[in-house]
Parts: structure tokens; sequence; C-alpha cells
């Protein structure tokens, strides 16, 4: 290995790591609100950059059936416990933001001429149809539940990312795609060649993160996640409703999903079960960070980015092994540090 190849898997890594970056906060801050460990986050990676590809090529991207399903779903739960609770009235703003959305959805989609629209307005089709599928997704499967104790809500999620790759190949089938990338520029640093979807993929996850921060620091509906994140039980008792909190969550992690696979599907081929293991590998970062510190699982990300990169050029076949492996030493340095505390009941 010369510096020149160490620069370019650097930059392969540190690319790799910006993505790896946005899933674990998502994941940490998953946890931290609803003590789910949200495996079916790289899920909806590959989802967003599939979706994205069927609206590139001009097919009609079955998740917004799936969308109209879930939404169905959820009026009928909503509306059971509106009536329920004598809030009939509200049946009529259930339906319309649960059913009538996804419809609207469906009608555009049919109408417009996919493969004509501008990439910025097919990453724009493709979050309105994607993103809304993880607050539904949070009121079908957890919100139900989300009281049981983590192990319960862990084998939960295991179910949900089963029974999604399954829909994957159902909708998108199992061949591969790439996405037209956000720029063709390339850029000669010395002996360095940075492409413009590298760039892309780096300042629109800082941009994200600054975007989180300023939410979490700056927005009601962000300190309210944050005062559910540090007590559930307190928050619950200051009038912040639980499943406003989960669903908020669930909305912020998917927004997160859906554009880290918009990133990199012109960087790498997705197939329908591509983000089990991308997700993974931001789960490792979230570990480094003990599914509760955003900046060390942040920096996890990185690190998991560059061993990865450069696993690939000494030992591309253990590459994977390498990095899970990197989980081991983590988890016994904190099981000999840290004090055991009972669960919250």
């Amino acid at each position: 290995m010369d510096f020149q190849i160490a620069l370019i898997l650097g930059q392969d890594g540190i690319t790799n790591g910006a993505i790896y970056a946005l899933l674990a906060l998502a994941l940490v801050l998953v946890f931290a609100v609803t003590r789910v460990i949200f495996i079916p986050q790289g899920e909806f990676v590959s989802y967003g950059a599939l979706t994205l590809a069927m609206i590139d090529n001009g097919f009609f991207p079955a998740t917004a059936w799936l969308l109209l399903g879930a939404g169905i779903v959820v009026a009928v739960l909503d509306g059971r416990v509106a009536l329920q609770s004598g809030h009939g009235r509200r049946l009529g703003s259930i339906a319309a933001l649960n059913i009538g959305y996804p419809l609207v959805m469906l009608a555009v989609l049919q109408s417009l001429p996919l493969t004509e629209l501008a990439l910025a307005l097919q990453v724009l089709v493709t979050l309105l149809v994607v993103v809304p599928l993880g607050p539904m997704m949070y009121r079908i499967v957890y919100q139900p539940i989300a009281e049981a104790p983590v192990l319960v809500l862990l084998i939960v999620s295991i179910a949900a990312h089963v029974t999604m790759v399954g829909l994957g190949l159902l909708f998108f089938g199992a061949e591969g795609y790439r996405t037209p990338p956000f720029s063709d520029a390339r850029f000669e640093l010395g002996s360095l060649t940075v492409t413009g979807q590298t760039i892309w993929v780096v300042a629109a996850s800082l941009v994200l993160i600054i975007a989180l921060a300023l939410f979490f620091g700056r927005t009601l509906y962000g300190k309210a996640l944050r005062a559910t994140a540090i007590n559930r039980n307190g928050a619950r008792l200051m009038g912040i409703p639980p499943a406003l909190a989960g669903k908020l969550t669930f909305l912020l992690a998917t927004l997160i999903g859906v554009l880290s696979g918009v990133m990199i599907s012109p960087i790498t081929t997705i197939y329908y079960d591509s983000g089990f293991l991308i997700g993974l590998k931001g789960f490792v970062a979230a570990i480094i960070g003990g599914l509760g510190s955003y900046p060390i699982a942040a920096f996890g990300a990185l690190l998991v980015g560059l061993l990865e990169s450069f696993s690939s050029f000494w030992a591309s076949a253990y590459k994977e092994v390498l990095v899970f492996t990197l989980i081991i030493p983590v988890l016994l340095w904190r099981s000999l540090t840290s004090h055991h505390m009972e669960e919250e009941e």
C-alpha cells in the first residue's frame, strides 16, 4: 500500500462512515426514546434507494401500495380507539390522514411522467412515499407493546425486519439497482480524485446532523424527545404523550434511513436485502456509543467506515468479519466498567 492508495481508501472510509453515522444516530435516538432496537432501520435504506430506482426507470413504485395498506390498518386501529373514547368526530381527520394521503400519492404517481422528472423531484416523491411508513410501523407494530421488556421489543423488531425483507423481494425483485449520481463533477486534489457524489454524501450527512442538533436544541418537539429519552415516566407526567414521541422518533429515523439510501444508491448497487448489512454496521457504531451517546456513536461510525475500507484492501474476504468483531472488545469493556441497572418498569 502506498500513500495514494491510502488516500483513496480513506476517502471511501469517510464516505461510508458518514452514512453509518446517520444510521447510528437514528438507532441511538429510537432506542433512547422508545427502548426499541430498530433492526428494520436498514430496510428503509434499501426501500428508499429502490423506490427512487423504480421511479427513475419509469416503474410504478410498489411501496405506494404498502403505504395505502398500512394507512388503512392505522385508520382502523385509531378509529376504534376514537370510538371507544367517545371522540367519533375525529374519524374524518383519521381517515384523511391515513387513507386520503396515500390515495393522493397513488393518484400523483399514476399521473406524473416519472422518468421525465428532475432528480430532485424524484427524491422528493420517494421521501413522500416511504417516510410516512415509519410512524405507521410504530403505530401498528410497537405502540401496542410499548411497555413490553426490551427483549420482547427486540424479537418484534426481528420479525418486522424479516417481513420487510420479504416484502422488498416482492416489490423490487431480486435484481440490484443504481440511481444516477447527484453530480458528475470530479476534483483533483494532488494525486487524489474526489467525486462530486462523495462531496454530496459527506456534505448532506453533515447538514443533516447539524439540522438534527438544531431540532433537538431549539424546537419544542425536539426538547420533548430529549425529555422522553432522559426520563420516559417524567416526560409522561409533564404531558408529553408517549405515542406522539414514538411516532415522531420513527419519522425522524425513517427520514434518515431513506435519505441514506438515496445518497448511497449512485455509489453502490442496492438489492432488496442490502439494507440489513448496512444497518448492522450502523448498529455497531451505535453500540460503540453505548446506544446512548450521539457523539461517540458518530465517532464509532467513522471508525467502522475506515476499518471496512482498509480491510477490503488487506483482507477483502474477511472485511465484514473484522468490522463486526469490533463489537466484541467494546462490549467486553462496557461489561467491565458499567454497573448493571434493572430495567425501568
